[in-house]
């Protein structure tokens, strides 16, 4: 964000404003430091039970996060609002990721451990997953996997990820091709769709809770087009849920052999 800001060494209140980093947070070995989060950071569940929830990741309370004085808050660019952000950074330190592709991911991860004087667990992090990743990109290579995939987010209207997206630099490393050429989240029709002569389309389980009904609705529009529901937090979460992203790949390139 262009600032400088000095925080409390190794940080003991630290509010999490983003799912995938609080995963990270708890995964990095911190419990009691962590005293805020959305009421989206489901993981993991019995930490979610026990913390104060500081609202949405796009509508927080101001109000709460205040009266809890956090030493440090971690959010991210894409998934909370600028005015929230701005607002907390004139009273907090506030630290921001920026995300597009699994080296920014691993890059927050290192900064991250850093900042919570929690190193060498962000280090054996990011070893597993570029390990993992990185057998995957050749599983992909050597069984062929070459598919045109419009990957689906939200119904009503249909909106799928675009270019420039984590979601589109995960596809990637799988042997999957994104048809959606433009940039972020774009608005498309199933007549679009079919224009555009896809192998697969993915249902992601989040924001929108794609289900099997679903696959029905959009089969009958694309016949010849096969119809999957796939884990959204395993496309889109970019913290340490990418450790256990590896396993789900390896099930799912099997899937498109």
């Amino acid at each position: 964000m262009g600032k400088e800001i000095t925080i409390n060494f190794p940080p003991k209140r630290i509010i999490s404003i983003v799912p995938s980093q609080t995963e990270l947070l708890f995964d990095l070995g911190l419990d009691q430091e962590i005293i805020g989060l959305t009421k989206f950071c489901i993981h993991p569940i019995e930490k979610f039970a026990e913390r104060t929830k500081v609202g949405g990741t796009k509508k927080l309370n101001i109000d709460l996060i205040k009266d809890l004085k956090p030493d440090l808050i971690i959010g991210n660019k894409e998934e909370n609002s600028q005015s929230d952000v701005e607002e907390l950074s004139e009273f907090f330190p506030v630290w921001m990721s920026d995300i597009f592709t699994l080296d920014d991911a691993m890059k927050t991860i290192i900064q991250i451990g850093e900042l919570v004087d929690r190193e060498p667990e962000a280090n054996y992090l990011n070893h597993l997953i570029s390990a993992g990743f990185r057998d995957l990109q050749t599983l992909a290579l050597q069984h062929h996997i070459d598919k045109k995939v419009a990957y689906l987010i939200w119904r009503k209207p249909y909106m799928a990820a675009g270019k420039n997206t984590f979601i589109d630099h995960i596809m990637s490393m799988n042997g999957i091709t994104n048809v959606i050429k433009e940039e972020r989240y774009p608005e498309i029709t199933l007549e679009e769709l079919k224009t555009l002569n896809c192998d697969l389309i993915l249902l992601s389980s989040e924001p929108y809770p794609f289900g099997s009904k679903h696959i029905e609705e959009i089969q009958s529009a694309l016949p010849d087009t096969k119809v999957m529901l796939v884990d959204g937090e395993m496309f889109s979460w970019y913290g340490s849920r990418l450790v256990k992203a590896v396993q789900y790949f390896f099930e799912f390139q099997k899937a498109l052999y």
